[in-house]
Order: C-alpha cells, then structure tokens, then sequence
C-alpha cells in the first residue's frame, strides 16, 4: 500500500529554453498577414475589449484602433502593430484573447501556445483541446480513494483531479470511476475497450490508481483473508488485437499508480566501475517463412509507466497527491509540445532520480510492457524532427 510521507518543498520551477514567451512575439509576425486577411470585425472589437480588460491596451489604444482606420483591414493591422509593439507579453494575452474569442481563427492561423512554466494544471496546454484531431480522443480514469479496511489513500483526490485536467487539456473525453471493486474495474476496462467511439480515437490513455500488490491493484473491498484484486495484465488483455479491434495501431497508454510489494525501493551501495556486457550476435532463425495468411501482432503499441519497481512500495503525499502524478503532470506541462511519449516518460523516470520523495527512502516509476513501433507524440510532431 501507499505510504504517507511529510510535506516538502517542490522545486524551483525552471524556465524552458530560456524566455519562453518571446515564441508568441515570434508567432505575431509570423501570423500577422494572415490576421489582417481573415479576423472579422466582431472578433477584432472584442480582442480589443479583452486585451483592454487585461490592461494590455489603453482607452486611448482602442480609440486608435477604432476611430483612425475605416476598414477592417487597417483597423486590424493596427491593432496587431500596436500589440507587438508592446512586447512578448501583450503579444501572449493577444494569442489567449484569439483562442478564448475565436477558436476557428486561432486553428487557421496555426497557433499553438507554449505551455508557460508558472501556469497551473489546469491551464496546462488548454490550446490543444481545440485542434481537431484531438477531439475525439478516450481516455478511462479509476481513483480507488476509501477502502472498506479504513486504509484510505488520502491525497488520492488531489491525483484525480490533476489527471483529470491533464488528459482533458490533451484532448480527451475522460471517463472516470471512483472506489471500484476489483471486479468493478475489470468491467469498467472492458466496456470502454468495447466503446464504439475507440472507432474514432487516435489513442487512448488508461489511469489507474489504488493500492496494489505485485501483479494487482486492490479494489476497494480488499482485507486480510478476502482478497479483492483486478490482475494488472487483464488491462492488456482486454486492450488487445483480438477483443479491442478499433485500436489496432492505435497507441494504448497505461499508467498505473499502485504499490507492487512491501519493499523500500532504495539500497547502498558501494559504486564500482561496470564491465561492459559481453556483445551478442542477432540471431536469425533460417526456417522462419512467411505465411499465406496475413496475421497481426496481438500485443502492440502499447506502452506503461508504473509508479515503483516490483516488490516495492509507492509513496503519496496526503495533500498533493502521489510523486507519480506529481511528476508525470510537471513534465507533460512543460514538454509535451515538443516530446514523443518514450521521451516524456523518460524525463519523469529522471524526476524520480533527481528528487527522491525523502533522504532515506527512494522510488523509481518503471516504463513498462512496450511495444510502440513509432514516436507518438500527443502534440502535431515538431518541424525540426523527422519522423519514425
């Protein structure tokens, strides 16, 4: 089961290549002629309200704007000028201005705004719920909070709704359960693996978190001498070729906060320096020929994140939730834009090494089970990276 740990202080946030925000600056010239062709006159008066309810604009800005030019064109050629000549954080409140007012203009003109190092998770990467290809996306969310031996995972809401707003801001429809039996958490993975909508999804993310024991996580009924388990490979089952067909190719993310033994996932140790491993040949099996009929893989492209290593135990702070969550959250806020899956789950493992949850004990999350063929990443892949 999950241990409770003393509160800590978290960490500077750091800043992500220097003066984020100069990117929406960049972003204003770069958009700028196709503003002035394309913003109606409705949006542009309420631009102009908005960037002067947030101070970014004067009264006498918006009477510029309004009573110097005639046309829509000028009107909104001013005002953009006018914006960038203020500087990268006008030109941000102008980019959120676009996205809040017209959310059809924002998409045609490219946009995407940096997610900002201060924000909180609920206004993480908000921008990427409106791009279309997001839309449809599912995702299945179970939070085991109060169990019937009184063990009760305090702080476990905090993790749900921070999940929550993450996988809402990347464009999925959450669906979320709370307290489930074991039983009652197999079921919930089996209806959503057989949800006509997975037709549509692009991916999908499966969340769960409870108590657990190697192999399980503990439903909520769960005592001494009556066990209630849900198998941790039945998520694979269940989301696999055969009985889950509409997410054949479809990347399948797992994440899993759950205790897999009793152990401390610490140890000392005296550092030596590592041999080398011996090099082994690829071998190649010479009587492997291809079949007539065609088959595809019944496990693919799936990929887990497990909050400790087996037999170990997971640590949770009573208010602010699981260090799983904690640092899964931070990272996907501040690169997810940019990283593919592998990357961004990498850099949470690094979270865990870097920042222990105390002095005296350790955990280490574990990417788990994967057989992703191809980066996916959750933004539209960057320019500078050639795809896989």
């Amino acid at each position: 089961m999950d241990l409770i740990k003393k509160d800590r202080t978290p960490p500077p946030e750091e800043v992500r290549g220097g003066d984020w925000s100069v990117c929406c600056l960049a972003d204003l010239r770069r958009i700028r002629t196709g503003f002035v062709g394309k913003v109606g006159l409705p949006a542009l008066k309420g631009l102009l309200d908005d960037l002067w309810q947030r101070k970014m604009l004067s009264t006498e800005d918006k009477d510029t704007v309004l009573e110097d030019h005639t046309s829509r064109a000028d009107r909104a050629r001013c005002l953009i000028d006018m914006v960038m000549g203020k500087g990268e954080r006008a030109s941000l409140a102008m980019i959120e201005c676009m996205l809040e007012r017209d959310r059809e203009l924002y998409l045609t003109l490219g946009l995407i705004l940096p997610p900002s190092p201060t924000d909180r998770v609920d206004k993480i990467m908000h921008a990427v719920s409106v791009i279309a290809y997001v839309k449809t996306r599912m995702a299945l969310l179970i939070t085991n909070v109060h169990f019937d031996n009184g063990k009760h995972r305090h702080g476990a809401e905090k993790d749900e709704e921070d999940m929550s707003k993450l996988l809402i801001s990347l464009g999925y429809n959450v669906e979320r359960h709370r307290d489930l039996s074991g039983v009652e958490m197999d079921e919930a993975v089996e209806r959503f693996s057989k949800d006509p909508r997975l037709a549509a999804t692009d991916s999908v993310f499966v969340v769960i978190m409870s108590h657990g024991v190697k192999g399980a996580i503990l439903g909520v009924h769960h005592c001494d001498g009556v066990p209630d388990q849900f198998p941790i490979d039945n998520i694979y089952k269940h989301l696999d070729t055969i009985r889950c067909p509409k997410l054949l190719n479809k990347p399948k993310v797992i994440i899993i906060q759950a205790c897999r033994g009793v152990d401390d996932g610490s140890a000392i140790v005296l550092q030596v320096d590592a041999a080398l491993p011996p090099h082994l040949a690829d071998e190649v099996d010479a009587d492997i020929e291809e079949d007539a009929i065609h088959r595809v893989h019944k496990e693919k492209d799936m990929v887990s994140l497990l909050s400790c290593t087996a037999d170990t135990v997971s640590y949770r702070h009573k208010s602010q939730g699981s260090f799983l969550i904690q640092h899964l959250v931070e990272i996907f806020k501040r690169h997810a834009h940019e990283d593919h899956i592998d990357e961004l789950f990498r850099k949470v493992l690094k979270r865990f090494e870097d920042e222990p949850p105390s002095a005296s004990v350790r955990q280490m999350a574990v990417r788990d089970r994967c057989t992703l063929t191809k980066h996916f990443y959750l933004f539209p892949r960057p320019k500078n990276q050639a795809p896989q």
